[in-house]
């Protein structure tokens, strides 16, 4: 797995500060007020998407409603997960990311892993 394109980083945290599913017309409308941007660039960039398994689609008429497939946490594992398959040696990466924890970051770890093992 990869990080989005710039595009596609832009339109998937749109979708994920919105509340249940979103037409392409509605993400555009909100794009807009913001950037130039064509309807069918969102249109493709949300069908890519949806073809890469980051949003679900559903028909409602002419259009179709997306949303997110996994939530914006979902997503960050999973790019923590392949950043620590594709580091090389798992112990080392970990360690390196434990350095630049913050103190509040690592409390919350703490707190996790006695959750789970408690």
């Amino acid at each position: 797995m990869r990080g989005f394109g710039e595009l596609e980083a832009v339109v998937m945290d749109r979708m994920w500060d919105r509340d249940g599913e979103t037409t392409v017309r509605q993400l555009f409308e909100d794009l807009r007020l913001s950037r130039e941007i064509a309807y069918t660039t969102v249109m493709s960039t949300m069908d890519n998407l949806h073809r890469k398994g980051w949003l679900a689609r559903r028909r409602q008429g002419k259009a179709f409603l997306y949303w997110p497939s996994l939530t914006r946490e979902q997503y960050s594992a999973r790019l923590m997960r392949d950043a620590l398959d594709a580091g090389g040696n798992a112990s080392l990466v970990l360690s390196h990311f434990l350095e630049q924890m913050s103190d509040e970051e690592s409390a919350a770890l703490r707190r996790l892993a006695s959750e789970e093992t408690g």
